[in-house]
């Protein structure tokens, strides 16, 4: 077990510091290539702190642990939101600004709606991962067109002004390669890990994904939401855990469907899936209106969705399911 659990520490330590560099020199080598800024930003620096999600899903997937992948795509949801936005907005009220945000939070509650359905059946399937995967090019195609018409919109100023243009050629095809070996390497690590620890605890790998995997791959988004507060940017803090929420969605949870196709847990229908959705729109009443026509999400309520977070870790370490019930 000890080997186990620094292996976890070891692999998520690998996979922040992976994923900023393979981000930055993402952005950067897709600039001198000539790609778009805005498209730049929307997806390359605008669901890159998804990326450790997306690689863990995929290695678990198919080192043939389909159960970390998914429960980490649905619980990096509900940390995103419960810690994420909680602990966020405790540091500083997060004033909604963007017209941009007021367009994603439905999407990101349609979403949401979609993959519950998708679920329902007991089964994550190939054409399920298809119909996430088509999602996911509507969305990045919807955003690009909204964004070329919403040029004063803050955040996608914002997105587009966080691209490494100073980063030269060289230095950002280094950064991506060293990232890259980096995320890969430590994603690796982590999975080994996280499956070892659900067999010594005889849990199911669900469980380690929606906690340990969830909380840890949730961290760069913490990280870039509080500096975001800090610096008096709630548009970039709040849009940061939109896209992510929905690339975990569109994009990490249709990495094990389309890998390791197959039956999940009963629980994620049950159980875990509305819970990310009462999450989900939660989120989006505070930030729609429950200070009226000043749309932020104030402290009170930042406490709020880190005691809902709180509760809902609670449930699942009492409720532990010593082996996994699928259909």
């Amino acid at each position: 077990m000890p080997l186990d659990i620094a292996a976890l520490i070891l692999g998520l330590v690998a996979l922040i510091w992976g994923a900023e560099r393979l981000v930055n020199g993402s952005a950067a080598l897709a600039y001198h290539l000539g790609m778009s800024p805005l498209l730049i930003g929307i997806t390359v620096v605008g669901f890159g702190t998804s990326s450790p999600e997306l690689v863990v899903a995929a290695i678990a997937s198919a080192g043939g642990n389909p159960g970390l992948a998914v429960g980490n795509a649905i619980g990096s949801n509900m940390a995103n939101i419960g810690l994420v936005a909680g602990a966020t907005a405790l540091v500083t009220p997060l004033k909604i600004q963007s017209r941009t945000l007021s367009r994603e939070l439905p999407i990101l509650i349609v979403v949401s709606f979609v993959s519950l359905g998708l679920l329902l059946d007991g089964t994550l399937g190939r054409a399920d991962g298809t119909v996430l995967l088509v999602g996911l090019g509507g969305l990045i195609i919807w955003l690009f067109r909204t964004a070329r018409v919403s040029k004063d919109d803050p955040l996608v100023a914002k997105a587009t002004a966080a691209i490494p243009t100073n980063l030269g050629p060289t230095g950002a095809v280094g950064r991506f390669v060293a990232g890259l070996a980096v995320l890969l390497l430590g994603s690796r690590v982590l999975v080994w890990g996280a499956a070892n620890v659900a067999r010594e605890l005889g849990v199911s790998e669900l469980l380690i994904g929606l906690t340990i995997l969830a909380i840890g791959t949730s961290l760069p988004e913490l990280a870039t939401s509080l500096i975001g507060a800090a610096k008096r940017e709630p548009d970039l803090a709040v849009g940061n855990i939109l896209g992510s929420n929905l690339f975990n969605l569109l994009a990490v949870l249709s990495v094990p469907a389309l890998i390791a196709p197959g039956p999940v847990e009963s629980t994620l229908a049950t159980r875990d899936v509305p819970v990310m959705l009462a999450f989900t729109i939660t989120f989006a009443a505070m930030a729609w209106g429950f200070d009226g026509p000043a749309r932020r999400i104030n402290r009170i309520e930042g406490a709020a969705l880190l005691a809902g977070f709180a509760a809902y870790m609670g449930i699942l370490v009492t409720a532990a399911p010593q082996a996994p019930h699928v259909g």
